[in-house]
């Protein structure tokens, strides 16, 4: 049987270019991929891009209603996957994580996910919360805060600002806002700042 592979981390943590260079192992070995990501990430249209510049277009675009193990059947009757490669994978519903697990219990067909864990409040997204209660393998990719200690959270800025308000989902490069990874220290240092600063206005 194959497995449901959650890869999981802070921002800058290398999943994108993680995902490419796992989609080219496969193709060098003569073996067929299908790269999906959810079309909430306008991040690149319909392109998994990189921070250190590599990129690549994605076979499916998955809007939120999207029934993900139909397509990849249907895709699968047509040219036999081996592979199925999810970036982005926080922004999928819960019903789609459980589609990507019957992919690869039902199908037999490894599917291996990219994601952040949880938002820049801390808080679970709901379809990193459902891979992670339904994946047979967990993985965390490590990155560092800027003070040289473990990133785990991603703290939000909007137009060069920390900020701990807000929608769960905005996008990094749009509508000003950025994101940068921080350990749990720093980010309870950088809220603490923000509120002093937001009591003295």
């Amino acid at each position: 049987m194959a497995k449901l592979y959650f890869r999981y981390g802070a921002m800058n943590s290398g999943k994108s270019t993680a995902l490419i260079q796992v989609a080219h192992n496969y193709e060098e070995r003569g073996m067929s991929v299908v790269l999906i990501k959810p079309m909430i990430d306008t991040k690149g249209s319909d392109t998994v891009v990189s921070r250190i510049g590599v990129s690549r277009t994605v076979d499916l675009l998955v809007p939120t209603d999207m029934d993900i193990y139909e397509e990849i059947e249907k895709i699968n009757s047509k040219t036999p996957i081996s592979c199925v490669l999810a970036d982005e994978a926080q922004f999928f519903t819960p019903k789609q994580a459980e589609e990507l697990f019957r992919v690869a219990v039902t199908l037999n067909i490894p599917v291996i996910c990219y994601g952040l864990r949880s938002d820049f409040q801390m808080k679970g997204f709901p379809g990193s919360t459902r891979l992670l209660e339904l994946a047979h393998s967990i993985e965390e990719l490590k990155t560092i805060c800027f003070c040289g200690k473990k990133a785990m959270i991603n703290a939000r800025m909007v137009n060069g600002e920390y900020v701990f308000e807000g929608a769960q989902v905005a996008i990094d490069g749009e509508a000003s806002v950025e994101y940068r990874s921080v350990c749990p220290e720093c980010y309870f240092r950088l809220k603490a700042e923000h509120l002093k600063n937001k009591k003295a206005q």
